[in-house]
């Protein structure tokens, strides 16, 4: 049966001599692998294979059947065209990183309509601001996604509860008997972080780039924590030397 769906393209591999599987998040089906035919050889159509970019949002014709874990597309068009992700170097790493953790989080075929809004709205918000506003980007998605996929934050940062306990996703009184929190300072910053509405709000955020590395590698261990097969990222390295301020 066809449907017409929303996806954000998360990778592509080769496949055969002229085609791909691509695996994309959809808005209907979750992390689905489609096999494109054609977009690799000489005729012109093939130029349509350049769409398939990592980070691109599609709309999207396909077959599906529950039964399979291949499907096929039948149509494909860019469903929002980037003016300066791609171009920008600062604003394409962060988007690799927000695509790559995608690629380790999202395990099964399960429709997650309130992440796949949320990351199709924060990658047009990257396309769209400022590059001097989106340092703290990272670190906020990072927060909110592991909030969409079931491991959200309980209680707020206080005087009373100023330490962030990442074993049990909760503000405590007392450090925990475990090296798995973080101190008063760093459980403020995500309190805060994780209380933002709109990009400006996390720009008003200020932390030297040591501290949003401590963070970021934090909220992974937290992700770490609770999903036993989440793997080790590779673009966090290439990140904060990007994000070198």
């Amino acid at each position: 049966m066809l449907h017409k769906t929303r996806g954000i393209v998360l990778r592509t591999v080769k496949y055969g001599d002229t085609s791909v599987i691509a695996g994309i998040f959809t808005e209907l089906f979750g992390l689905q692998s489609y096999i494109v035919n054609g977009v690799r050889s000489s005729k012109p159509k093939a130029a349509k294979g350049n769409l398939l970019q990592p980070g691109n949002i599609l709309e999207l014709v396909v077959y599906h059947q529950e039964i399979k874990n291949l499907q096929r597309i039948t149509e494909f068009k860019m469903g929002y065209i980037y003016t300066s992700l791609h171009y920008n170097v600062v604003k394409n790493t962060i988007a690799l990183y927000l695509i790559e953790l995608l690629q380790k989080s999202l395990k099964q075929p399960e429709q997650h309509l309130d992440l796949y809004y949320f990351t199709e709205n924060t990658l047009q918000l990257l396309d769209g601001s400022p590059t001097a506003v989106i340092a703290n980007l990272p670190l906020y998605y990072t927060l909110k996604l592991a909030a969409f996929l079931g491991f959200r934050l309980n209680g707020h940062f206080s005087e009373y509860t100023p330490y962030l306990d990442l074993l049990e996703g909760t503000f405590s009184d007392l450090p925990p008997h475990h090296s798995d929190h973080l101190d008063p300072e760093y459980s403020e910053l995500t309190d805060r972080l994780f209380q933002c509405n709109e990009v400006q709000q996390l720009a008003a955020i200020h932390m030297s780039k040591e501290k949003r590395r401590k963070l970021l590698y934090a909220y992974l261990d937290f992700l770490r924590l609770h999903m036993p097969d989440f793997t080790e990222l590779h673009s966090p390295p290439i990140l904060h030397e990007i994000l070198d301020a």
